[in-house]
C-alpha cells in the first residue's frame, strides 16, 4: 500500500528543528561577525560561511536519514560502535587529531574540522538501544543483562577524558542511565550505577586544577572576576542589558570582545541581550516542543529497540540543552556544551540533525503502523 509523503512526515518536528537551525544560523552570524573582523585576515563572513556549509550538509543529510528505515541501525551498531571507537582513538593521534585551547578533539578534513565525540554520542544511543533491546528477557539479572554493555561505555568514556572532554562524557553517562532506567533495570542496580557514575566523575573533575576551579567557580563567579568567574559575568551582564524585550538584532554589546565564547557555549547569553527574556522563551519553546514531541514517538512506537532509539536522542538533546542553560546562567560549572542547533559548531549542528532525522523516520513509522490498523479495522468493518 502507498502513503502519502506529506501525510507521513511528521511536519510539527521537522519544522520547529528547522525553525530553530535557521535560526541558529542568524545568531551564529550576529555572534560572531566582531571575532571574524578580529581576526589576523579580517572576514567578518568567516564563521557563518563554514556553518552554512556544515548547515547543507547537514540538511543533505537529514533528508536521506528521515527516509533510512531506523531498524537498520540495528545490524550497523556493531559497525557503528567500532567506527566511534576508531575515530576517538584516531583523534588522539598528533598526525590526526587538531589542538584548540589545550584539548584534542578534532579532526581537520579539509575545509572541515570534524569532532568526532559528536558522531559518539549518536553512535552510543544506537549501540545501547540495540543491546537492551535483545535483552529484555533477562533485563533484571545485572551480570547478564544490565552490565556486557557498561564496558563499553565505560571504555569510551575514557577515550573521550583523553581528549580531554568531560562535559561530553559526562553526557554520555547520563544518558546511559536513562536507557538503562527504561530498559526496565532493577531500582538496586540504577542506584548502584547512579553511586559508580557520581563516583567516576567526582574523580575526573578532581583529577585536574582547572576542573575544580570551574566546578567551585560558578558558585561565586565574583570572587575571580577577571579570572574564573569572568565568562559567567559577563553572561550575567549580556542578560541583564538585554532586559524583557532586548536591544536589537546585531545590537549586542558584549559581543565586542567582553563575552569569551559569545558565538559557541555562551550564544544563549546573546540571544538574551539583542532580543530579551521573550527571544529566549521562544528558542526554549521550540525546544522543549522538539523534547516533548519525541518523548511522545518513543512512547507510541512498538519496537523495544526503535523506543529506546527515540528516548536516548531525546535525553541526549535534553542533558545538552540543561548542561548549556546552567553554564550560561551560572547555575552549573561550565562544560562546553553547546546549545542544540543554536551554537556555532558544524559537527553539533550536523550530528544534531542526524538525530532528529532518525526520530522523524521513527515518527513515521508510527504514523504508518497506526494508518495500517486502521484500514485493516475499516476493511474488517465493511466485509461484517
Amino acid at each position: 500500500m502507498k502513503y502519502s509523503f506529506r501525510k507521513d512526515n511528521d511536519w510539527l518536528l521537522i519544522i520547529t528543528t528547522f525553525l530553530l537551525a535557521g535560526f541558529g544560523l542568524v545568531m551564529v552570524f550576529s555572534a560572531s561577525y566582531p571575532l571574524g573582523l578580529g581576526q589576523t585576515v579580517p572576514n567578518p563572513y568567516s564563521f557563518i560561511q563554514r556553518q552554512l556549509l556544515w548547515f547543507v550538509l547537514a540538511v543533505l543529510a537529514f533528508l536521506v536519514v528521515m527516509h533510512f528505515p531506523y531498524r537498520f541501525y540495528r545490524k550497523m551498531s556493531p559497525i557503528i560502535i567500532l567506527i566511534s571507537i576508531f575515530a576517538l582513538f584516531l583523534v588522539l593521534l598528533p598526525w590526526f587529531g587538531v589542538t584548540i585551547g589545550g584539548a584534542q578533539r578534532w579532526i581537520q578534513l579539509g575545509p572541515l574540522r570534524i569532532q568526532p565525540s559528536e558522531f559518539v554520542k549518536i553512535g552510543m544511543i544506537i549501540y545501547l538501544a540495540q543491546v537492551y533491546s535483545q535483552k529484555q528477557a533477562y533485563i533484571d539479572q545485572f551480570v547478564k543483562g544490565v552490565m556486557p554493555p557498561l564496558v563499553v561505555v565505560g571504555f569510551v568514556f575514557g577515550l573521550i577524558m583523553m581528549q580531554p572532554d568531560l562535559g561530553t562524557a559526562t553526557s554520555i553517562l547520563l544518558v546511559t542511565f536513562f536507557l538503562v532506567f527504561f530498559s526496565g533495570a532493577k531500582w538496586r542496580h540504577l542506584i548502584g550505577l547512579g553511586v559508580v557514575g557520581a563516583t567516576l566523575f567526582i574523580v575526573f573533575a578532581m583529577s585536574a586544577p582547572y576542573r575544580v576551579r570551574r566546578l567551585t567557580s560558578y558558585q561565586d563567579p565574583f570572587a575571580d572576576p577577571m579570572g574564573d568567574g569572568h565568562q559567567v559575568i559577563q553572561s550575567y551582564i549580556a542578560m541583564a542589558h538585554g532586559g524583557l524585550s532586548g536591544t536589537g538584532l546585531g545590537q549586542s554589546v558584549q559581543k565586542l570582545y567582553y563575552l569569551p565564547e559569545a558565538h559557541t557555549d555562551f550564544i544563549l547569553a546573546i540571544v538574551a541581550e539583542e532580543l530579551g527574556l521573550l527571544g529566549v522563551l521562544i528558542v526554549l519553546g521550540l525546544h522543549a516542543l522538539i523534547l516533548i514531541r519525541g518523548v511522545m514517538i518513543g512512547a507510541k512506537c512498538k519496537s523495544p529497540f526503535g523506543s529506546l532509539l527515540a528516548f536516548g536522542i531525546v535525553f541526549q538533546i535534553a542533558v545538552q540543552i540543561i548542561f548549556n542553560i546552567g553554564a550560561v546562567t551560572g547555575m552549573l560549572p561550565i562544560t562546553g556544551i553547546p546549545l542544540p542547533l543554536i551554537s556555532n559548531g558544524g559537527s553539533s549542528l550536523f550530528f544534531t540533525l542526524v538525530s532528529l532525522a532518525i526520530l522523524a523516520n521513527i515518527s513515521r513509522n508510527n504514523i504508518r503502523q497506526i494508518r495500517l490498523k486502521e484500514n485493516k479495522e475499516e476493511t474488517q468493518l465493511s466485509a461484517s
